[in-house]
Formats: structure tokens, sequence, C-alpha cells
């Protein structure tokens, strides 16, 4: 992932927020429009998935935080005046809250997924050969996977036993949304770590498939 730009004006704003635009970087579409602020641009680049901060709600909010469809950074920009960025990402499913794919009503389908699907376990294969891979790949410091990467296996395995954790503890209690979270950590840091491996999901799929022939 590439960062285009040094600084964002936050201060050309009264309330300290900036547009940001949000683009799927496989199809080229824009999928939304939010505003983020200092905090927000600097919880996107860290956590690796888009952050902006709520007018409604007054806080910071991030993309799926409630229905599992997370937008995963791949390059964050900026215009040429520094008081708009520009993140193009890829989206873990529907990004309108009305499930429609886009927030302006417009069809936004990969070919490329589609055509091979057996299912949505279909995108823990893409999300790791081709948004995983590429941040190993071409790694950036904007990047929170490629931090992981840059950091070596016993970090990422250190994040794999931490994310189980939190899956336990929030399993025990009643909020399923937070539970759902928790387990889409647990395998995102999980596919983090296969690639380290320098091993495929379909391996492992084709071990459990052979203890269920």
């Amino acid at each position: 992932m590439s960062e285009t730009f040094s600084t964002i004006d936050f201060n050309k704003s009264a309330d300290g927020l900036v547009p940001a635009i949000i683009q799927d970087v496989n199809t080229g579409k824009v999928l939304m429009l939010g505003y983020m602020n200092a905090e927000a641009l600097d919880v996107t680049k860290q956590q690796g998935t888009v952050t902006f901060f709520s007018r409604s709600k007054r806080r910071l909010w991030t993309k799926g935080e409630t229905s599992g469809n997370f937008l995963f950074v791949n390059d964050i920009a900026a215009d040429c005046d520094g008081d708009t960025v520009l993140i193009k990402a890829t989206p873990a499913g529907p990004v309108c809250h009305t499930g429609a794919d886009t927030c302006f009503g417009e069809k936004n389908s990969q070919p490329e997924i589609a055509d091979t699907r057996a299912g949505e376990a279909a995108f823990l294969n893409y999300l790791q050969k081709d948004v995983i891979r590429e941040r190993k790949l071409n790694p950036s410091d904007a990047s929170y996977t490629s931090s992981l990467f840059k950091k070596g296996i016993n970090k990422i395995a250190q994040k794999v036993g931490e994310e189980a954790v939190e899956v336990v503890i929030e399993s025990k209690d009643n909020d399923d949304d937070l539970f759902k979270n928790e387990v889409s950590d647990l395998l995102f840091h999980l596919l983090v770590l296969l690639e380290q491996k320098n091993i495929d999901l379909d391996e492992v799929i084709d071990v459990l498939r052979s203890r269920h022939q």
C-alpha cells in the first residue's frame, strides 16, 4: 500500500473533519463518503480498516464494526489541497446500511471472485491471496498488515493467540456482534499467519476435507 501525501490539513474546517472518499481498489467504484478527523485517519492507518468520525454518534466509527463488512485499506491519498482523503479499499461485503453494494445504489461486482465462488468461504481465499499477500509483497508503513509481516512470525503468532483469547472471552457473553467481530479478527490474523508460513488456505481445507470423506 502506498501513501501519496505527507499531511492532511484538518484545520481547514472548524470541526476538524475532512471528507473521505472510499473507492473499491478492484472495480474502481466509489463505495461511500465519510468524514475523518486526525485520530480516525491514524486508526485507519494502524489497523488497516477504514475508520471514520461519526458526526451523529460523535465518536470514532469503524466501518463494519457491527455488520462485519469491513473496508480493508489498500492505498491512501489526498487531493492537491490536502483537505480530502481518497482511500482505495477492499470491501468485505455490501457497504451501504441498506444492504446495497454502494451508498449510491450501484452494483459493485467482482467477476473474478463471483465466477469461482463456492460459497462465502471463497472470500477468505481472496483475502489471503489478493489482499494480505499484496501487503506482504509490497509493504507500506501505512499498512497494519505490512507492519505484522515486518515484525515477523513471533509477533504474528502472538496476535493469533491474543485474538483467540478475545474470542473465548466474548463467547461467554451475550453480545453476538462483539463475538462476530472477535471471530473476524481471529480469522484475519490466522490468514496472515498462514501467509507468513507460505501455506494457502486451500491446503488447510484439503486437510479438513480428507478428515470428513
